[in-house]
């Protein structure tokens, strides 16, 4: 951003991953093509040395309130919350940010900003929480924590499997302030990445008054499981050699970039060795780690395109943006929580709707982490 001889406000772009992790793009150290990314930062800062909160909403709530996330309501993952008495009626642990802090895109509309999202907003199911009702002019936004990216959801209308019948009462998908009907609002063509990125480039051609600067904030929900990408973006055989050799080949891309100390001793690795796995095994893990990387690429490109637009706005450089992940790389095995045991349980909802075949990995009606 150039702000010499500029008397002109700044925009602000945050971009949001999640669940990405430390080493998983370009400047990072990855062997994932990320040249949007990449060009940010050559031409901006890296932040080597930058902190969330370990989940998810609590990062959420800091980065939209400028507080601690128990201050802001958040003191915990709202779906942790929920079903725990201790917390409550707890002051800290509303579930949302609470009114006694101010939400940025709050502030900025006071100061004369056009505030617009699209994307995940993981703060608050109601009208009353929702983006419309904390500083949002415009937003089209997925309420809750994650769903299906290309929108295949059909144990919603299942009523044998009464623990997910909520999410099929309209309530998840919002635009503007209305809820929307998940089934017929959405593009039939509906991918994640693509879909929020589509509506945010909307919002910003839509703008009338092109002298007012705006607050755009994009929060995939995207990389997080399940894992699913478009066949044509997935490069096979690039995870052939298993998880040991790509930590050892991305540690000494982070030493050599600088980012971290040459004597740098990777921490154990807790899973089964790679020559122990049968070859169906080896050729799974590889595959869902082909369909990340490749949901990390999509991120990139619609980086990039957002950016390609801003340009072509004559915005580009008076725009602020911050490119970063809500926390780091998914840290536990979904198998190991309990609700995959029984025939009302994920596991159970996986094996009834879902083809994880290792040719069907990525496609919508896989469910794969």
């Amino acid at each position: 951003m150039d702000s010499v001889g500029n008397s002109r406000r700044p925009n602000f772009l945050i971009i949001v991953a999640d669940d990405l992790g430390y080493s998983d793009t370009g400047p990072f150290g990855s062997e994932v093509k990320t040249p949007a990314l990449d060009k940010l930062a050559q031409t901006g800062m890296r932040l080597t040395n930058f902190h969330t909160a370990s989940a998810c909403s609590p990062t959420r709530s800091m980065l939209l309130s400028g507080t601690d996330n128990h201050i802001a309501g958040l003191g915990q993952m709202t779906e942790h919350m929920a079903s725990k008495e201790a917390y409550q009626n707890r002051p800290g642990y509303e579930g949302y940010p609470n009114f006694s802090v101010a939400a940025l895109p709050e502030i900025l509309q006071d100061a004369g900003y056009e505030t617009i999202m699209s994307g995940k907003w993981h703060l608050g199911l109601t009208k009353e929480t929702a983006p419309s009702a904390r500083g949002f002019d415009k937003s089209f936004t997925f309420l809750s924590g994650c769903c299906n990216h290309y929108n295949y959801e059909p144990q919603l209308d299942d009523p044998s499997h009464s623990i997910f019948t909520p999410m099929n009462a309209g309530e998840f998908w919002m635009k503007d302030g209305a809820y929307l009907d998940r089934k017929k609002d959405l593009p039939a063509n509906f991918y994640s990445t693509t879909s929020f990125t589509d509506q945010l480039i909307g919002y910003l051609s839509e703008r009338k008054n092109s002298q007012k600067p705006f607050f755009a904030y994009l929060p995939f929900t995207a990389p997080h499981w399940p894992l699913q990408a478009p066949a044509e973006v997935i490069a096979e055989g690039v995870y052939d050699e298993g998880p040991g050799v790509l930590r050892s080949k991305r540690l000494q891309a982070l030493i050599s970039l600088g980012i971290v100390p040459k004597d740098t001793e990777p921490a154990p690795m807790t899973h089964e060795l790679w020559d122990s796995l049968s070859a169906e095994e080896r050729a799974k893990s590889a595959r869902a780690m082909e369909v990340y990387a490749a949901m990390v690429d999509l991120i990139d490109r619609s980086i990039g395109r957002v950016v390609d637009h801003l340009e072509k706005m004559g915005e580009l450089d008076n725009t602020f943006i911050l490119s970063m992940s809500d926390n780091g790389a998914e840290g536990s095995l979904l198998e190991a929580i309990p609700i995959m045991g029984g025939e009302t349980t994920v596991n159970a909802i996986i094996n009834k709707y879902y083809n994880n075949s290792l040719k069907n990995m990525g496609a919508g009606d896989s469910y794969v982490w």
